[in-house]
């Protein structure tokens, strides 16, 4: 190890050790931007930038157990990623399948799909439901794959789920109008049950959110990174939680 890597070391300790274990995020939701451009700045294919990009996951998720996180929204593709060239998104799919596939066999994680499945592959979104049911009682670390996710979608999706629930029942539309308030709109979202986000990170130095979590994210803190997400280190995670602890969350304007 070299005196740079040692020096590195030493920083990436100190910063941890000053983190109050009070003050880390419950849920992290991360937009892993930049795969793309990492592999333009490596003279790389694009395959190859979603592939390292898929290889950096399992070590977030590893220091996000160091430190006690309890639910991570991991955004790998966007309902507008979809009309991305049909060669890249095939070569996409096969790398999402294989990180579905790897984090259900590593039997630490809860896999949640969140996205619309109905938009995906038929062999994607049968996957996500496998990986869904088989580590439901797996303790430990939610992890939401969002995966032919939009915000928008999430909500028209929930406010339709919430519509069939009580037509269903038998409730008309101006009996639900009366009753009708967000909590309504919240049990029929895709992260439902789960805590709303405390922190979002997005990699890559774009500071806006692109309709992530839209809904979740009223009261988010949110922290902009400006390394590709293939270059994320630990080092810049544990900034992006000291970041957050040393804000005041105000819950409001």
């Amino acid at each position: 190890m070299g005196l740079r890597d040692l020096l590195y070391r030493v920083y990436e300790r100190r910063l941890q050790s000053s983190l109050n274990p009070q003050q880390i995020p419950r849920h992290v939701g991360v937009i892993l931007d930049g795969n793309r451009r990492w592999a333009r700045s490596y003279a790389k294919r694009i395959t190859e930038g979603h592939k390292a990009g898929a290889d950096k996951i399992h070590e977030l998720l590893d220091w996000c157990d160091e430190v006690g996180v309890e639910v991570v929204t991991l955004w790998l593709l966007s309902t507008d990623n979809l009309n991305r060239p049909r060669d890249e998104l095939a070569a996409l799919f096969e790398i999402i399948e294989g990180v579905v596939r790897d984090l259900m066999a590593a039997g630490r994680w809860r896999v949640h799909p969140v996205g619309a499945l109905d938009l995906l592959p038929d062999s994607t979104a049968r996957l996500l439901k496998e990986a869904d049911e088989a580590t439901r009682d797996v303790p430990g670390l939610v992890v939401n794959a969002a995966i032919g996710y939009g915000g928008r979608r999430e909500i028209a999706d929930a406010v339709r789920s919430l519509l069939y629930e009580h037509a269903s029942r038998g409730t008309s539309i101006e009996e639900l109008a009366e009753i009708l308030d967000v909590e309504h709109i919240a049990e029929h979202l895709y992260t439902r049950g789960q805590p709303d986000p405390d922190l979002l990170i997005r990699t890559s130095g774009e500071q806006r959110l692109s309709g992530f979590l839209l809904w979740q994210s009223a009261h988010s803190e949110f922290y902009f990174c400006e390394a590709y997400w293939p270059d994320f280190r630990k080092v810049d995670f544990l900034r992006a939680l000291r970041s957050y602890a040393a804000r005041q969350r105000r819950y409001g304007v």
